[in-house]
């Protein structure tokens, strides 16, 4: 069992930026492929950003590419979104999940793992 723990959301300002730490704890996680996910009032959860907990490639969706960065701190068991030049548009309740085995991918249904979510509000 893997257990999540999101913290980080909070309100900020259109131009701002904002860092979202996920917690990882349970069996051993090391082949497992770890994801950012969102979900606004009304639409659906949508993939942000991904990344293999044993390093390698990361994922982004086009709406995030270059504004935001996932990594992790192995020593910490924890996983990061740095979020930049943020927007309106990125508001949402952001989640962070687990798969196994470690392959990236961006359907949430492929997630065995979910945490709690954390509130990200932007403010124009």
């Amino acid at each position: 069992q893997v257990q999540l723990v999101e913290s980080g959301g909070r309100l900020v300002q259109a131009g701002g930026s904002l860092r979202l730490s996920c917690a990882v704890s349970g069996r051993t996680f090391s082949s497992y492929a770890m994801g950012w996910f969102r979900q606004a009032p009304g639409k659906e959860r949508e993939f942000v950003a991904g990344l293999r907990w044993s390093g390698g490639t990361s994922l982004y969706a086009d709406s995030v590419k270059g504004r935001f960065t996932i990594s992790r701190d192995n020593a910490k068991n924890t996983m990061y979104l740095q979020m930049n030049t943020l927007k309106p548009e990125d508001a949402a309740l952001y989640y962070c999940a687990a798969r196994s085995p470690g392959l990236i991918t961006t359907t949430s249904g492929d997630y065995s793992y979910w945490g709690q979510g954390t509130q990200v509000t932007v403010s124009s």
